[in-house]
């Protein structure tokens, strides 16, 4: 029998960092790759409701409602997860904010906010999954950034310096523990309809032009197209696939 190259059957994987759209999608796609997808949100009610929706659907799915700006929390919930499966074989790493200032602006406090939103879990939370998998000799660790890891925009400094740094420390940790046994990638999102671009964006017709003409394919990403790369990173099916930004846009950063 020929085992299914993009089966998760038997792993079990945190998603960190939201409960929204995208969150939702990706613990969704994971669970039905046969994963036990551990899913985090601060908003316990809200990530219950969810949980128990996806559960009643027949996937394994837990909730974690911990805030994924707090270390102690964090890595607590990480140290939980290893004493009830006993391992911790894939993290997607999801947390982040948008901000919006003319840069001549900025105050220190608005640039360290955004930096810290944006990058700052990302570190600790790696770093303790990093701690069990080094230990397994095994795992994967999914950076979630944004096409602002390749690009820019006006008034978004510090969310774009951010998104930079994200890849940088995929590469940095692909390069510090393939050695191990562990892959360390990233997938650069485009725009996609989530709960945040959904209210303002998607029915603003200016925006809707720009996006039309800009993006390839002509339309919006759909959350779904994103979990399905991640499933794909997260499978054996990208085994030997270490240190690279997966870009999922519709060719936006390719198009001139």
């Amino acid at each position: 029998m020929v085992q299914d190259p993009f089966s998760l059957s038997g792993q079990v994987v945190l998603v960190a960092g939201t409960s929204g759209t995208v969150g939702s999608a990706l613990t969704r796609a994971l669970a039905g790759a046969g994963a036990h997808v551990v899913f985090n949100g601060h908003d316990k009610a809200n990530l219950e409701s969810e949980v128990a929706a996806m559960i009643a659907e027949g996937l394994s799915v837990a909730a974690a409602p911990f805030d994924i700006d707090d270390e102690v929390a964090a890595v607590g919930a990480v140290a939980d997860i290893v004493t009830a499966h006993g391992r911790l074989d894939v993290l997607i790493n999801n947390p982040g904010t948008i901000f919006r200032k003319p840069y001549t602006e900025l105050e220190l406090a608005d640039w360290q906010r955004v930096i810290d939103a944006n990058v700052r879990p990302y570190f600790y939370v790696a770093r303790e999954a990093l701690k069990v998998m080094g230990t397994q000799g095994s795992g994967r660790i999914i950076t979630v950034t944004t096409i602002m890891a390749h690009l820019a925009r006006a008034q978004l400094a510090p969310y774009v310096a951010a998104k930079h740094a994200l890849a940088g420390l995929t590469k940095s940790l692909a390069v510090e523990f393939g050695p191990l046994g562990i892959t360390c990638n990233a997938i650069a999102m485009g725009y996609f309809i989530t709960d945040l671009t959904e209210p303002h964006l998607v029915p603003d017709p200016e925006f809707n032009q720009m996006l039309r003409a800009r993006v390839p394919m002509g339309r919006w990403g759909h959350a779904e197209e994103l979990a399905n790369a991640a499933v794909f990173l997260a499978s054996p099916a990208a085994s030997f696939v270490n240190g690279h930004i997966l870009t999922v846009d519709g060719g936006l950063t390719v198009a001139v």
